[in-house]
């Protein structure tokens, strides 16, 4: 194990993983035959390419960062080797470009489209405490539902601070439909 890269044993085959500097802390710190990375595949034309993560706020947060336009796997495994999850995040709802900005290779603009373009998905303005990691469901069903709301008429910020407002979920705890979630916000907006 080096601090950019892990090798994971999986029956015998091994896979070569590129890892961020707080995965490689966390790495260190635990029992070696008990560790569990979160990978990534990234497919491009000329390699596939995995990257691991301690945990899966992190790859969350990867996936988020590469899903800008002009942040790279690269770039992205810098700024999560730079920043804890908890202090990009804190940036990102922060609006904090300063802070983005500080990252090697992160210049204005590209540090303001990082926040501008996340913001949303994070909750800035709104409690922080209630953005989580959530699955691509969960998203794909809220951001769909904003798309309605707003095509229905309504503000999009107002429809945005709505959706990421609330948990979305139905007395079982199961996570709502499409449907439920834009029946129940049209109720409150």
């Amino acid at each position: 194990m080096e601090p950019t890269q892990a090798v994971i044993d999986c029956g015998g085959v091994g896979y070569l993983l590129e890892i961020t500097l707080n995965t490689y802390e966390a790495l260190r710190r635990a029992d070696a035959s008990r560790v569990k990375l979160y990978a990534h595949l990234a497919v491009r034309e000329d390699a596939h390419q995995l990257y691991g993560f301690y945990d899966m706020a992190e790859r969350e947060m990867f996936r988020l960062l590469v899903a800008v336009n002009g942040v790279g796997n690269q770039t992205a495994r810098v700024m999560l080797s730079s920043l804890t999850v908890d202090e990009l995040r804190a940036a990102i709802q922060t609006q904090d470009v300063k802070k983005v900005q500080r990252v090697k290779g992160i210049g204005a603009k590209t540090a303001q489209r990082i926040v501008l373009e996340l913001a949303d998905k994070m909750g800035a303005g709104v409690d922080s405490g209630k953005w989580r990691v959530e699955s691509g469901m969960a998203n794909q069903a809220r951001d769909e539902a904003l798309t309605a709301l707003t095509m229905l008429g309504f503000a999009k910020p107002a429809v945005e601070k709505l959706l990421m407002s609330t948990d979305w979920r139905n007395a079982d705890g199961s996570a709502m439909t499409v449907e439920e979630i834009i029946k129940e916000g049209l109720k409150r907006l």
